[in-house]
């Protein structure tokens, strides 16, 4: 698999699932999206001619994490789209208005909200730091349901409206609930909340999903802080994680709505036949991939 055209090299043809079409012309805000998944999935929107707004707080270089929202930014616009950095937190609901308030100028308005920004602490209760537990309720839950809903007026009128939110089924078993109750209850929370706006809005045509990767990917989190160099190796790509993402962001927003997705179903259903193109380490097995938390 190459990032030019990743569905035909994982062994499917471009639109064999039949969706709504390209994403040319459509807006997305993104909360994050500096780098990682969030990057990958809006690269693939710019590869159709898509307007990316990016939400995001990387300002200036990370010592220890690359890009910035304006490094993402001029990405975006080599992939063939346009692009809208805006420095804000998506925990600040000023940032949020703004955000949205200059999205819809600079584009004319929202076809898709991404709530990509999500904070990561596998501690147990005892070790996880109140002040990390608080970051991690403000940002993946609050910060998707501020954003979401702040987006709501503008996606009542786009004519494919999306909200897609990068959280798990809610799989709330011991094994899960209680592995690291804290980073648990926020991506639940997420879900959660992503699955009530889809009720809410449903009649307006507003579709709201959830999707979840079945592999561990190849992030900066995964690297820096659930399991460095041996999981990075056997994580998948991004890109696998935005392919997916594109499927359901083409699809008619009334025939996909309330469901939690896992990113590989999604592609079969769309014809792919080979996820190896995607291995983090080329020739890596599909069955030593590392499997996700909260999906077994």
């Amino acid at each position: 698999m190459t990032p030019a055209d990743p569905p035909a090299a994982a062994g499917a043809s471009p639109g064999a699932s039949g969706g709504g079409g390209t994403l040319a012309g459509k807006t997305m805000l993104m909360s994050g999206g500096s780098r990682g998944i969030g990057l990958a999935i809006a690269l693939r929107a710019a590869r159709d001619g898509a307007n990316v707004a990016l939400l995001a707080k990387t300002d200036t270089p990370h010592p220890k994490l690359e890009g910035t929202v304006h490094t993402a930014a001029e990405a975006i616009r080599a992939a063939g789209g346009r692009a809208l950095p805006i420095v804000g937190d998506v925990r600040d609901e000023a940032s949020i208005t703004e955000a949205v308030m200059r999205t819809v100028g600079e584009f004319g308005g929202i076809d898709i909200v991404v709530n990509n920004a999500s904070v990561i602490d596998l501690s147990g209760s005892l070790e996880l730091a109140t002040k990390k537990y608080d970051l991690m309720q403000d940002v993946n839950v609050r910060g998707t349901f501020l954003l979401s809903r702040a987006a709501v007026p503008q996606l009542r009128e786009a004519t494919n409206p999306h909200i897609l939110s990068l959280s798990p089924p809610l799989n709330v078993t011991p094994k899960w609930l209680g592995a690291h109750t804290g980073y648990s209850l926020a991506k639940f929370g997420m879900t959660m909340a992503t699955l009530g706006l889809a009720a809410e809005f449903a009649d307006a045509g507003i579709a709201a999903n959830t999707l979840w990767p079945r592999t561990t990917i190849a992030t900066a989190a995964v690297q820096n802080v659930i399991g460095g160099d041996r999981l990075m190796r056997v994580s998948r790509t991004p890109e696998i994680y935005a392919d997916a993402a594109y499927e359901v962001l083409r699809t008619p927003s009334r025939e996909r709505t309330g469901q939690t997705l896992i990113v590989e179903d999604v592609l079969l259903a769309a014809g792919a036949t080979d996820f190896a193109g995607y291995a983090a380490v080329p020739g890596t097995p599909d069955e030593a991939m590392y499997p996700d938390i909260f999906l077994d």
